[in-house]
């Protein structure tokens, strides 16, 4: 069993080198698989195949980092989810495991009454009125880094100066959207550290869905 960290609000390169730092103890042994949780103050970020043109607002500061996936927006109101888990020792498979990230998040709104859903040829969750969470991974020796980005309550005009994901005209929602009421962000990371390590259990053993 690993553990749940919640780091509150962090700034993106903080975040990140306590993700480089603990990448390298995990695959050392050193450290158990961890779930770090937190709010980021506004910053947008683009994947390293990302496309500078999706960034609509050329003044905006832009952020490159080591994983997949296009430009999106990260903020208060949105919670982000870094897993640093050892796919070494869980099958080698990338695809399998954005597949995993989209299970647990599919399961965690549905426990607000939300139906979300997988799209064809993209990675995230999505609802009837947009796209619910993003997610963009990376791996260093197997273990994973990088994570997901579900929207509770962001201010969701940040995303009208790019194009989500890579996506032109994307509509983006969130759970105070979806809900009757919106849920705090703490209920929320209650609720995914929990489902994460619970799903996770079963992970060895589940069929790859790619």
């Amino acid at each position: 069993m690993g553990i749940t960290i919640d780091c509150g609000v962090m700034d993106f390169q903080d975040a990140f080198r306590l993700q480089e730092r603990l990448v390298a103890d995990i695959a050392a042994g050193n450290e158990p698989e961890t779930l770090l949780l937190l709010e980021h103050p506004a910053v947008y970020t683009i994947g390293t195949g990302g496309k500078q043109a999706n960034l609509l607002d050329v003044e905006i500061p832009l952020v490159r980092i080591n994983r997949g996936g296009d430009i999106t927006w990260h903020g208060p109101g949105q919670l982000v989810g870094y897993p640093l888990v050892n796919l070494g020792e869980r099958g080698k498979d990338l695809h399998r495991w954005l597949r995993f990230i989209e299970e647990l998040l599919i399961r965690v709104v549905a426990e607000y009454g939300i139906e979300a859903r997988r799209v064809p040829g993209r990675t995230g969750i999505w609802t009837a009125k947009g796209k619910l969470a993003s997610i963009g991974v990376g791996v260093r020796r197997w273990v994973t880094m990088h994570g997901f980005a579900l929207n509770v309550d962001p201010d969701l005009t940040s995303f009208t100066k790019i194009n989500p994901c890579g996506m032109p005209g994307c509509p983006i929602t969130s759970l105070r959207q979806e809900c009757n009421y919106p849920p705090s962000l703490s209920e929320v990371k209650t609720r995914v550290g929990t489902a994460f390590w619970e799903l996770l259990e079963d992970y060895a053993g589940t069929e790859s869905t790619k």
